[in-house]
């Protein structure tokens, strides 16, 4: 259960001492020159830059119980590279790295390496290296002759511009002659620590190595010193510094108290000089979403830099996936991984990314530390105050005098310049372990003509080649940089690092200060919990999220979904039972400590950037331990060794005694003595319990296992074993992850979903927001990407699902042109005789991909194949096109290796279904996020042909709006009833106004409803009228304004029956109910309950409306004037009790009574003698005459409901309708067209109306520009 990180708190289990092993690593003598091909070096390099098999040549003590030894995985990272090779002419400066083990459980063990050269004195290896050279210079010589002559000279010219003098040099330093040269292989010296004590362990390494190097003999055998470091030196405890003797000075380690900051020993100062405080916290963010990161660099220790550097900054978070910052030449094909990774690859040149490829790079984020160069995936959020965040950093880093932007210790140009010089030559950049020293290119070079014309380039661009760099540093420099660095660099260095990390874990401590109020506390015990752990919502992300400030929500939304955040909630929960997680403890406190100096109330989120204000304090605890030393161990003392063994032998790593390294002292001293103290006993207690293992109960380990991340039991591949059979099992893991992962996104999308509908539907509370719902969009087009570039074996551009989608159009594309399809058959299935139908929509996976090909506003392939997985899933085909590209078994074979999951049948099959699932729910994923783009669009109008002509002779006009806009008045072609269109996406439809200009004989017009269609998406909104345009029926219409529905896709049967007039059963459209009981018809009124209940409801969905997030809330028109909402529950108040009798075959409409009211309001205004109560109205009424009157002159033909429509929508809109109500209720004319029991005469009635429609005073209503067309206030 412990987390990657956790070992950085809290060593290894059982460990109190400070390294572990003590192991050298170099060449068998016995086995000879092995090639190394799992490295996959090419032959065509000379011998000395080939890699060979380096191989652990011993190790103390054999094994440690609580850290047992891994000898293929420690060969393989200490040696990265295998054995290198140099002569006497090269350089053979020592190098240092470090590395990490993480182990099945997730801690960590770290590994320190000095890597020198030592003299070959083995003859049989020197003639094996001398016949490998005789070899390749054979070779070499009869491929050049055999190739042109033209070959020839750019071979001369690329060496030096057809320079021979150096051609001849060149050769003569890439090669090796046994009588002139002499042999020199690598060879390092490594510490194995609980801890990452990297300063430490380096010094104590590099004063071995200059114990062996040096005239003198060392004070004491070499084997004193190293038992010394393995036996006699403790772990510091907590918050203690501790001091142990290397073989010429002191050696000083420290370690951070149990409420501090978790031990990290690396300099942060070089990850922000490496890469640039912008580029470190774009880098940061990308860490935080769980992107795929790779490091590249020439130098093993800068990776390692880097990539600790970055983890240490997630505090209070744990990187949860795989993470091998130093990932060996043999294990490549990681890089296929299709899960997050933070990995880091030795780069063999100093510009070599064009020929590094990769098989994902949708989501990766690379990072070319020694090019100071960030390559970034597309579109992720920006971290949260990001640019106060970086001032506060730029503010440390310059106290510090460091340059914000990086420093690379010269300019970009002159690095340029310095590259060119040093390219392609004896260096060792090519080869791993150690870097090149300009010393010896330089003595190379002397007198060269290029070097010359360089050096005057640089002048004329004013580039200084600084003068160190060409010259050897003198020996005092030497000699400083053996010995330990000064203490005060290192000082400052700590107290760099420590704020720095200040910096950061107060942005998370702001940022989740209240965090715990939104965990989800479990009601069970843990063993249920563990077991049900899945199906489990343990942080309430809703309530949490709209709490936030707006500017985070991006980053937040993205962020609640990680690994690394369900697991920092789970250990949380874990913590009511078992002793918390360093980390969460750490971080726990420091929460508790802001809220008792906060000033802030603490449940209001603010989004004011708030400093970090404990740097001072952090920088004097390191200050403090490191200037006055709490222990100091045991002094390294003689040994019992044989005479004669640790001779002397200057310039050789000596072969240790191993009897006296295999164990440690017999003697109880006194720290010996404390391992077992009552303290110690219940330290071991205590671990047993944290690892949640009593030694019977394997199942909850499993539990425990399982209920943590999906790929995180690969967090570090198997160093050991590389055999095709373990490969195919960690493939198989990844299958199986992959195929988890789409069940868990896909159920989320759809829980989400399915609770924001029936939210809509009045069940229950909203708990999606449009910006959550984006964010899962957007993590399943990742997992798509991941699944399909896992085993891809050719791709072009930098998604791997849109490669395949472009090989797939190809294939199709081919396959049509030999096969001649008959071309008539789809316009026959589309059956559009009378105009009555919408023809039927092709669904084709390649017409999507044309879509998505001419939006022009999408620049790259992971955007095209991002809008197209959103343009499927809006058109519920994303699960059937997949299948159409799966299932091409020809091309996936092509495209594949065996392994993919693309070629395991049986987790396509689920993994399709889980996909199906997500038809279920309605998504506008493509629609709400392109809203730039041009749509065709397809209207058909549809009219009632029993009752009259389907065609009229008067010119028929219709103007579509929808969320995004409208489409302005469109003349549809006379005698047609299907007309289509381009223009900007109008989002979802919401209304459609309709009219004609009343000329010729047959002007009247019966519409049924009109249907529009967008032919990109298939959305398809009918928008229902049901009513006469003309003068002189029904109430005098010539324009009728709309308001649409979408209807729910049908198979293509049905479609016919769909778009045809509702059939009898249906109940009719409010609008259309309306103007029959206009007409005096039999249907039943609603009583006076249900309206008042209609009038409740309206007033209720406007108020949601209103408290949705602005960006989800969708169509008030719908809720003004759809068929439930405010202008229809007000018609039927209007409605009830009204006297509607023909008078002279004259209908009567509501409207009638509006003008009748208005005349009198007009007529008594010149009245002085009016009522007294009218007087208070007076007011009102000149308001309700002028909106009257406005709606009468306006230059639009809407009928006399169309005007009512509108009064009741202004009136909404001003606010006005709590004041028109009564007006029109004490108005005389409604004794003479209303009776007694009519809503509108009782006065309880009256009031409660006016109570309900005052609650959207607090409202700010707009109206869609169709609705108020030509109105003139």
């Amino acid at each position: 259960m412990s987390n990657s990180s956790s070992s950085s708190s809290s060593p290894g289990s059982g460990s109190c001492r400070f390294a572990d092993y003590f192991v050298v690593a170099g060449i068998d003598t016995d086995s000879g020159l092995e090639p190394d091909e799992l490295s996959g070096e090419n032959f065509d390099q000379s011998p000395l830059r080939r890699t060979f098999k380096s191989k652990v040549l011993a190790h103390y003590p054999q094994n440690v119980e609580y850290n047992p030894f891994d000898q293929d995985a420690v060969n393989m990272l200490c040696m990265p590279k295998g054995l290198s090779f140099r002569t006497q002419s090269e350089n053979r400066e020592p190098q240092f790295h470090s590395f990490l083990i993480t182990r099945e459980d997730g801690s960590r063990t770290y590994g320190f390496v000095l890597t020198f050269y030592e003299e070959v004195t083995c003859k049989q290896i020197c003639s094996a290296m001398q016949t490998l050279y005789q070899m390749h210079n054979v070779e070499q010589y009869s491929g050049v002759y055999a190739s042109s002559s033209c070959s020839m000279d750019s071979l001369a010219s690329s060496i030096d511009d057809g320079d021979s003098t150096s051609l001849a040099k060149l050769q003569r330093y890439n090669s090796y002659d046994i009588s002139r040269d002499t042999l020199y292989v690598s060879k390092c010296i490594c510490l194995i620590t609980p801890l990452p004590f990297m300063q430490a362990s380096r010094k104590f390494l590099l004063q071995l190595h200059k114990a062996v190097t040096s005239q003198q003999p060392p004070p004491l055998p070499l084997e004193s010193y190293i038992h010394n470091v393995l036996y006699e030196v403790p772990l510091p405890p907590p918050g203690r510094s501790l001091k142990f003797s290397g073989v010429y000075g002191p050696i000083i380690c420290q370690r951070p108290g149990l409420s501090e900051l978790p031990l990290f020993d690396f300099p942060l100062r070089e990850a922000f000089e490496l890469l640039g405080l912008e580029n470190l916290v774009q880098l940061f963010t990308c860490v935080l979403l769980e992107m795929q990161i790779l490091l590249y660099s020439q130098d093993y220790q800068r990776l390692m830099t880097v990539a600790e550097g970055i983890t240490t900054l997630l505090f209070p978070f744990q990187w949860q996936h795989v993470y091998v910052p130093i990932l060996p030449a043999s294990l490549l094909h990681f890089l296929d991984a299709p899960v997050p990774y933070l990995m880091g690859l030795q780069s063999k040149e100093p510009n070599d990314r064009s020929k590094l490829e990769l098989p994902q790079e949708a989501n990766l984020c690379f990072v070319d530390i020694d090019n100071h160069f960030i390559e970034l995936p597309e579109d992720f959020p920006q971290f949260p105050n990001k640019l106060e965040f970086i001032q506060e950093i730029s503010e440390v880093l310059l106290q510090f005098g460091i340059p914000p932007e990086g420093n690379l210790h010269c300019s970009e140009s002159a690095t340029k310049l310095k590259n060119l010089v040093l390219d392609d030559l004896a260096n060792d950049k090519k080869n791993g372990n150690l870097t090149g020293n300009t010393i010896n290119m330089y003595e190379l070079l002397k007198g060269n003509e290029t070097l010359a014309r360089l050096q005057a380039l640089a002048k004329r661009t004013g580039v200084a080649v600084e003068k160190m760099e060409i010259t050897a540093p003198p020996a005092a420099a030497k000699e400083k940089d053996t010995k330990c660095h000064s203490s005060e660099d290192e000082l400052r260095d700590y107290k760099l690092t420590v704020q720095l990390r200040e910096v950061f874990a107060n942005r998370f401590t702001q940022m989740f200060a209240d965090y715990e109020a939104f965990v989800i506390q479990p009601t069970q015990d843990m063993d249920a919990w563990l077991t049900n752990r899945e199906q489990m919502q343990n942080f309430d992300k809703a309530s949490f999220l709209s709490d936030q400030p707006e500017p985070y929500l991006p980053f937040l939304s993205h962020f609640i979904e990680t690994q690394m955040f369900a697991t920092f909630i789970d250990n949380k929960i874990v913590s009511l039972w078992e002793e918390k997680e360093p980390l969460l403890r750490v971080f726990d406190s420091r929460i508790e400590k802001m809220k008792i100096y906060s000033v802030r109330i603490p449940t209001l989120r603010t989004s004011n950037y708030q400093k970090c204000t404990v740097l001072k304090e952090s920088a004097l605890a390191i200050e403090q331990r490191l200037v006055k030393i709490d222990h100091t161990a045991i002094h390294p003392h003689l040994l019992d060794m044989k005479i004669g063994q640790g001779k002397y032998e200057q310039g050789f790593f000596p072969n240790l005694q191993s009897d006296v390294l295999s164990a440690g002292p017999t003697n109880n001293n006194r720290w010996a003595n404390r391992s077992s103290t009552a303290q110690q006993r219940r330290k071991d207690r205590l671990r047993q319990h944290s690892e949640h293992l009593t030694l019977d109960n394997d199942l909850k380990e499993k539990y425990i296992q399982e209920a943590r991340s999906i790929g995180k039991s690969l967090r570090q591949p198997k160093l050991s074993d590389l055999s095709p059979a373990v490969i195919a099992q960690t493939n198989w893991k990844f299958v199986e992850g992959l195929l988890k992962e789409c069940r868990i996104k896909t159920k989320r999308m759809l829980v989400e979903k399915m609770g924001h509908e029936a939210v809509e539907l009045g069940h229950g509370e909203a708990n999606i927001t449009g910006l959550e719902e984006n964010t899962l969009i957007a993590s399943l087009c990742d997992l798509l990407e991941r699944i399909w570039s896992h085993g891809l074996l050719i791709k072009q551009g930098k998604s791997a699902l849109w490669s395949h989608l472009l090989h797939y159009q190809e294939t199709e594309e081919k396959r049509d042109a030999t096969v001649e399809t008959p071309v008539t058959a789809a316009p026959e299935r589309r059956r559009s005789d009378s105009g009555l139908i919408l023809p039927t929509l092709r669904v084709s996976l390649i017409h999507d991909m044309r879509h998505v090909q001419n939006m022009s506003e999408i620049k790259t392939d992971v955007g095209r194949a991002r809008a197209w997985i959103r343009l499927s899933l809006e058109k519920k085909v994303l699960s059937q096109q997949l299948k159409q590209l799966m299932f091409n078994e020809g091309l996936i074979k092509k495209l594949y290796k065996r392994y993919a999951f693309l070629r395991c049948e049986d987790e396509k099959e689920q993994f399709l279904y889980h996909l199906l699932s997500l038809n279920a729910v309605d998504y506008f994923c493509f629609t709400s996020v392109f809203t730039t783009i041009m749509i065709p669009y397809r209207a058909v109008i549809i009219p009632i042909k029993k009752l009259s002509n389907s065609i009229t002779t008067s010119n028929p006009w219709i103007s579509v709006s929808g969320e995004l806009g409208d489409t302005g008045v469109m003349q549809v072609p006379k005698n047609v009833l299907e007309m289509t269109f381009e223009c900007q996406n109008l989002g979802k439809l919401t209304t459609v106004r309709i009219g004609h200009d009343n000329s010729g004989l047959l002007a009247k017009w019966l519409v049924d409803c009109v249907m529009v269609r967008n032919e990109i998406t298939g959305h398809t909104y009918r928008f229902p009228c049901g009513r006469w345009l003309g003068k002189g029926v029904d109430d005098g219409s010539l324009e009728r304004i709309l308001v649409g529905e979408l209807i729910t896709p049908v198979v293509e049967e049905d479609l016919s029956k769909q778009c045809r007039t509702p059939p009898q059963l249906r109940s009719p459209t409010v609008a259309r109910r309306l103007s029959i009981t206009s007409l005096g018809g039999k249907t039943n009124k609603p009583n006076a309950g249900q309206i008042q209940e209609g009038i409740g409801e309206s007033i209720n969905n406007i108020v949601k409306h209103f408290h949705k997030p602005e960006k989800e809330r969708g169509s008030l028109t719908i809720l003004l004037c759809g068929e439930f909402g405010l202008v229809s529950a007000l018609e039927q108040v209007f409605h009830h009790g009204f006297k509607s009798a023909r008078l002279f075959q004259k209908n009567v409409f509501i409207w009638d009574f509006i003008e009748k009211a208005v005349t009198y309001f007009e007529t008594t205004e010149e009245d002085e003698d009016c009522q007294e109560n009218l007087l208070k109205l007076k007011g009102c009424s000149a308001t309700f005459c002028q909106y009257v009157n406005a709606i009468t002159a306006a230059p639009r033909s809407i009928g006399k409901d169309g005007k009512l429509q509108l009064l009741v929508c202004l009136g909404a809109r001003d606010h006005l309708l709590p004041q028109w109500i009564p007006l029109l209720a004490e108005c005389p004319v409604i004794s003479r067209m209303y009776e007694d029991g009519a809503l509108l005469r009782d006065h309880a009635a009256v009031n409660s109306l006016i109570r309900v429609l005052q609650t959207l005073h607090d409202f700010n209503i707009t109206l869609e520009a169709s609705l108020v067309k030509g109105i003139d206030l």
